[in-house]
């Protein structure tokens, strides 16, 4: 008996009225919650002004670190009121993150705005049309510590930076990429030892690295201060800096671009120099910059090695030769009046100098992998061109080998198996 099968069919249920709507999902915050912030910051503030000058709990030094722990604990409870933990716990490593970051930036606009304060005598008493010509252009040679303010200026100190910094950039810079290159492209098992080297060297002291260039080349080879040797001191301090940031940055590369750039024939080295330097580029500018702070601000092995002098001295292998942060200091310790001004003017200068710094550096080399400037543009399209060129010339080549040649008959296939029909 044969059973004949129904044909199949989908039956779709019936849906029952829902009794409630579900809540839909919102993206951002209310204004309950943009508020919490706010609140609690303005709450914090009012006690800690409350315990300090109005009932003198507190010293008024105490009044922002205590608002800084209450804000936080102030805003934990009312984000509880009406958010489950996660959520409260996400909100406070946030706003403890962006407490941080503020801290920062308000720390940098103190120092700024106290370096400035103190140097403002420099601007007013010389006013902005005399202070290129005088301030920026004239030495301290022969002006002594009672002159006026509209005598000397940092021009010897203005040069020693320059020269001093320029070297030690000139030696730290292919030192650190070649290092940082060898530790993160080759390794091997002396890679270990020279990453434990660079981060014992990171926390050197300065004047340790001012005494070993003292005792070995000072010493030894010059037997006189001199610029170049503050430079080697600096480098010193500048290199560990330099090949652990680029170090990491290398590190950030993708594996699967140096296996594209070995897949398509490439060497090791053509890899390293095509592919992962141009990818990391914004992070070695970065590297470059953090070496360059660190070095540029030293006072300790500039003063052993390079000495103090008021005068303009052009050769950095012969003879004492000042920094801007050593001057600062010099001026800074005086008794006068006038010469702290000059001092914390100079200051306002070396922040200057590492700004202008820093732009340079982000416009040379600050466009991330991919981004290319108007100039490389350029310079690619040429490079196009000369490319189509060449392959035309070679084409057109190839077609001349072929007309003297004459018609290429075609090679008959031969069978693969010897019983296969020819």
């Amino acid at each position: 008996m044969t059973v004949r099968s129904q044909p199949r069919r989908t039956i779709v249920p019936e849906k029952e009225p829902l009794a409630e709507e579900p809540a839909r999902v919102r993206i951002g915050m209310s204004i309950d919650q943009r508020m919490i912030g706010p609140g609690a910051l303005a709450a914090s503030i009012a006690l800690g002004l409350l315990l300090g000058p109005v009932l003198g709990v507190i010293g008024f030094g105490w009044v922002p670190l205590v608002s800084f722990f209450w804000f936080f604990g102030l805003y934990t409870v009312l984000v509880g009121l009406s958010e489950d933990r996660p959520t409260v716990r996400d909100r406070f490593w946030a706003s403890l993150l962006w407490c941080a970051g503020a801290l920062v930036v308000i720390f940098l606009v103190m120092v700024i705005t106290y370096v400035l304060y103190r140097g403002w005598d420099v601007f007013t008493s010389l006013g902005w049309h005399d202070f290129l010509p005088t301030f920026l252009t004239e030495d301290m040679g022969t002006t002594g510590p009672l002159a006026p303010i509209t005598q000397g200026g940092i021009l010897h100190a203005f040069v020693g930076t320059l020269e001093q910094t320029g070297i030690a950039l000139i030696l730290t810079v292919p030192l650190g990429i070649a290092t940082a290159v060898f530790l993160s492209e080759i390794g091997g098992r002396y890679a270990r030892m020279v990453r434990t080297v660079v981060e014992a060297m990171t926390a050197l002291p300065s004047v340790v690295a001012g005494l070993f260039i003292y005792g070995s080349v000072i010493m030894v080879f010059t037997k006189q201060v001199s610029g170049f040797a503050a430079a080697l001191a600096i480098t010193v301090l500048m290199l560990p800096i330099m090949i652990r940031s680029s170090d990491l940055v290398l590190r950030l590369v993708p594996g699967n671009l140096r296996e594209a750039g070995l897949a398509l024939g490439a060497g090791q080295w053509s890899v390293v120099r095509r592919v992962v330097l141009p990818t990391v580029r914004s992070g070695l500018t970065t590297a470059i910059i953090l070496a360059t702070a660190h070095g540029i601000g030293e006072t300790a092995p500039v003063l052993l090695t390079a000495g103090v002098t008021g005068n303009l001295n052009l050769d950095p292998f012969s003879g004492p030769q000042t920094s801007l942060p050593l001057a600062a200091l010099e001026f800074a310790k005086s008794p006068g009046a006038v010469m702290r001004a000059r001092g914390f003017a100079t200051a306002a200068a070396l922040l200057l100098l590492v700004l202008i710094l820093f732009l340079l550096a982000r416009l040379v080399g600050g466009q991330q992998a991919g981004q290319l400037s108007e100039r490389q543009r350029r310079g690619r399209a040429a490079r196009s061109l000369r490319d189509q060129a060449r392959i035309e010339a070679n084409y057109a080549a190839v077609l001349a080998q072929r007309s003297r040649l004459g018609p290429v008959l075609p090679t008959p296939r031969q069978p693969s198996t010897p019983g296969e029909s020819r």
